[in-house]
Order: structure tokens, then C-alpha cells, then sequence
């Protein structure tokens, strides 16, 4: 019978961030959750890498690609020693810290592998640049695997390579969902029947073949949801520094407040908008399963967080959110003469995917004089050459005037779930901006309707944010 009912126990995939496993403190709070919710549940761990440990490791990468082997075995001594004071503090047992010891100099010895191949050649491939970034999760996973076993629970440090299979694409893997399902389901079961907590490598898979691929940065939100999928769990709680989805960044809007619901709409275009919770690609695999994802501060464990749910929960006044994106670039393509121009839009968003750019917002004029869309500052130059290019004859010939860039703005999105419902939203947001002389240099709004976004200068973001959030009275409490 209690075999029975332990199959039956409910499973909760919990994801720990950079700074929950930031240094030996914050490792053994992390053992501390994962131990609390074992004993009471199955419970699989996601880690990330220590915070800084994956800047840190691709510095490396790159200067060996530059030629300086030097510089990159240097910070990986520094990432030795970061590791071992971890480790002597989480470990008073010498026997255990020698053994722990043993694994953890495997990885940093294939790390040095990596960087001194990279420095011969002068090259960094994308296979090898998600080698050498994925070691941080491959360090940090085995110290908390140690640290939940010092309180007592069975535990053991797994790498997502025997776990998630994904496509060949470096840097951004996808999951291949089936495959996945069967090795995760054979691998975490039989551990979770027998009372162990498997630690898994965050932000990292391997293809059908097994080779290692990367799902992106700030992937380990990924690896938690893909993995609840999987093992149909019964929620995933990413465990962050903040204590859930905020109505806006506290460090603009001193009136922010956590959110306890958010639906999965809602809580998507706030990660796709920038607000820095989520991984934009996290909630993917949960939709469909309906598995409700909880963000939960880490530092303070007591406070609730926000649910994410299929549906999330009614508000009245349909706003839930606010966000705003900076380091973005708005390009305008232009002139009256485009008007009789054949395919202007086409050609310029032809041209915008070729490069790679990821276009934010769009927004055309009626006349048709003008089209104007943003991307991320990071892509704007290689845009506006390749625009450019295309349409240099046009140019020469006056049939587009011009094509121009303006850096100095941002995006602010005003995001809700129950907007399409409401009457007058976008008339209260722009009612609020115009009282604070917010001047609004292009609107667009989602045919989901449950994002209105506008562009402004960016020196007047914090106006804009915290004029349309007390608009909105965001920082009451929901009744």
C-alpha cells in the first residue's frame, strides 16, 4: 500500500536560478527547499549555473578563439577556486569533498581541453561554444546533489544530456518532446520511486545522438517546464531573486506589486516584452498539459509568488502588467514616393529575416508613407547595411527618401488577459501619457489583444510606466 501510494505522490519539477546557487549560502538554502518539498512530495531539482559562472566561461571561450590560451586557463583556475570554497564550506566530511572533488575537476579538465583546441585552431565553433558554456551547470549540479544529502535525503546529480533530446541547433536548441518523454520517464522514475532527488543540469540537452546542444541563455526556465512535460508533474516552481511577476520593475515603479495570477498569455508577452522573469520560450511546453508554473523568491520562501495558469484570474480592467524594453533601435523606411512602390513591406521584412533580426513592433501609417519597425539594438546596424543594399536604387532614384535610425527610445507594452473585453483601455493609457507630455512615436496593438505597446524616447520611460500604472491603479491589491 505505501508503495502504491508514493507512485501516486505528487511531483513537483523545481528550477533554481544563477543566484539560488549563487555561493555556498545560498546552495544550502536551495538544499533546504528541495529537502522541505522531498520529504512531502517527488521532487526533481533544475540548477542553474552559479551566477557570473557562464559569463565567466564564455570570456573564455573567446579569448581562446582571440589566441590567448593563457587568459582562458586563467579564469578557469579562477572558476576552480570559486567552486572548491563552495565546496569546502558545504562539505565538512574530507572523504566527501575528496570524491565530490574528483567529479568537479573532470569538467573543468574538459574545459581546459576545449579552450586549448579553440586557441590552436583560432576558431569557436557553435558545438564547442555550447561545450564550454554548459560547464557551469555541470559544477554547480553535483555541489547541490551533496548539499541536499548533508540534510539527510538521497540525491543524485544528473546531466540533461541522458534526459532532454533536442534538434542539432547550437546555441538554441529546440526539444524533441517524444524522445524526451521516454529517456526522462526511465531515467528520474526509478530514482523517484526510491525516495532519491535527481539535480539536473539546467539550460542544456543533447541530440538524438548525443551530442550536447545548449536551448539558449537564461535556458534553465526551459529545462524546468520541458522537463514537468515530460514527467507530467504536477507544477513547476522556478525559484528566482524576485518574489514573482511584479506589475512593473520596482526599480521604476516604487508601487509595484507581485501578481498572485497571471495567465499564460499574459505572462508570455511579458517574458517575450523583456521582463526579465521568464525565459520567453518557458512556458511552451506546460500550455498543453495545462501545468501551472509557479516564480517564487528563493531569499524569502514563505511569500506565495504568482501562479501561472491556462486561464490566470480576472482582475476587472482587463490590465494586468506593465514592461518596457530598452537597448532598441527603431528603423523607419520612407517617403511619399513609396506609396506606388510594389512590395516596400515584403522586401523590408524579407530582408530583416535574412540578417536575423528580431522585429519587436510594427507600424505603418494609412497613407502607407512610412513603415517603421523595431528591432534589438544589437541587431540594428547589420539591418539598416542590408536595407540599405536592397534598396539602393530606389534610394538613388528617390522612389524611398530615406531610411532612418533612432536608438534613443523604448518600448513600454501594456499587457492584460481581460483587455479584449474592456472598452476604452488604449483611450485611458494614451489620456495618462498625454497629461505627463509623454510624446508617442508609434503604437501597435496585438490582434490577441492582450497587448497594446507604444514607443516613446526613453527618457521618459519611468514617466511613462508610472503615470499608466497608477492609471490603472496596478498598485492597489486585487479585492
Amino acid at each position: 500500500m505505501r508503495m502504491a501510494e508514493k507512485m501516486k505522490a505528487r511531483l513537483q519539477v523545481m528550477k533554481f536560478g544563477g543566484t539560488s546557487v549563487g555561493d555556498a549560502s545560498c546552495i544550502a538554502r536551495t538544499a533546504q527547499i528541495i529537502a522541505q518539498a522531498a520529504r512531502e512530495n517527488g521532487c526533481v531539482a533544475v540548477v542553474s549555473a552559479m551566477s557570473g559562472v557562464t559569463n565567466r566561461l564564455i570570456e573564455a571561450a573567446k579569448a581562446a578563439q582571440a589566441g590567448n590560451a593563457a587568459e582562458a586557463m586563467a579564469i578557469l583556475d579562477a572558476l576552480e577556486k570559486q567552486h572548491e570554497a563552495a565546496l569546502l564550506s558545504l562539505l565538512p566530511d574530507e572523504q566527501k569533498r575528496a570524491h565530490l572533488r574528483q567529479r568537479l575537476e573532470l569538467v573543468l579538465a574538459e574545459g581546459s581541453r576545449l579552450c586549448e583546441g579553440t586557441a590552436l585552431l583560432r576558431e569557436l565553433t557553435p558545438r564547442t561554444l555550447d561545450a564550454i558554456s554548459s560547464l557551469g551547470e555541470r559544477l554547480s549540479a553535483p555541489l547541490v546533489a551533496a548539499a541536499v544529502k548533508e540534510l539527510g535525503m538521497a540525491s543524485e546529480a544528473i546531466e540533461a544530456t541522458e534526459l532532454i533530446v533536442t534538434d542539432a541547433f547550437h546555441g538554441g536548441a529546440e526539444p524533441q518532446m517524444e524522445l524526451t518523454r521516454t529517456k526522462s520517464q526511465a531515467r528520474l522514475r526509478p530514482l523517484l520511486e526510491k525516495g532519491t532527488v535527481p539535480v539536473v543540469t539546467g539550460f542544456i540537452g543533447a541530440t538524438a545522438e548525443g551530442q550536447l546542444t545548449t536551448l539558449g541563455r537564461g535556458g534553465s526556465d526551459y529545462s524546468a517546464t520541458i522537463l514537468g512535460a515530460a514527467m507530467d508533474a504536477d507544477e513547476v516552481i522556478i525559484w528566482t531573486d524576485v518574489d514573482g511577476v511584479l506589475t512593473a520593475d520596482p526599480r521604476l515603479v516604487a508601487e509595484a506589486r507581485t501578481i498572485p495570477v497571471i495567465s499564460y498569455r499574459e505572462a508570455a508577452e511579458l517574458a517575450y516584452f523583456g521582463a526579465k522573469v521568464l525565459h520567453p520560450k518557458t512556458l511552451n511546453p506546460v500550455v498543453q498539459a495545462a501545468i501551472p508554473v509557479w516564480i517564487r523568491n528563493s531569499f524569502t520562501p514563505e511569500r506565495p509568488g504568482t501562479k501561472i495558469t491556462l486561464e490566470g484570474r480576472s482582475i476587472g480592467g482587463g490590465v494586468k502588467a506593465l514592461t518596457a524594453i530598452r537597448d532598441v533601435t527603431l528603423i523607419s523606411v520612407g517617403g511619399p514616393g513609396i506609396v506606388g512602390l510594389p512590395d516596400v513591406v515584403g522586401r523590408t521584412f524579407s530582408t530583416t529575416a535574412e540578417v536575423r533580426a528580431n522585429v519587436l513592433l510594427i507600424s505603418q501609417s494609412s497613407s502607407q508613407n512610412d513603415i517603421c519597425f523595431i528591432v534589438s539594438t544589437a541587431d540594428a546596424q547589420r539591418t539598416v547595411e542590408a536595407l540599405r543594399k536592397e534598396f539602393a536604387h530606389d534610394l538613388a532614384h528617390h522612389k524611398v527618401e530615406h531610411i532612418t535610425v533612432d536608438s534613443k527610445i523604448a518600448i513600454v507594452a501594456v499587457v492584460g488577459e481581460n483587455m479584449r473585453g474592456t472598452p476604452g483601455i488604449a483611450g485611458k493609457t494614451f489620456n495618462a501619457l498625454g497629461r505627463e507630455n509623454v510624446n508617442l512615436i508609434a503604437i501597435a496593438q496585438g490582434s490577441s489583444e492582450s497587448n497594446i505597446s507604444f514607443v516613446i524616447e526613453e527618457h521618459d520611460v519611468k514617466k511613462a510606466l508610472a503615470t499608466t500604472h497608477r492609471e490603472f491603479a496596478l498598485g492597489e491589491p486585487a479585492s
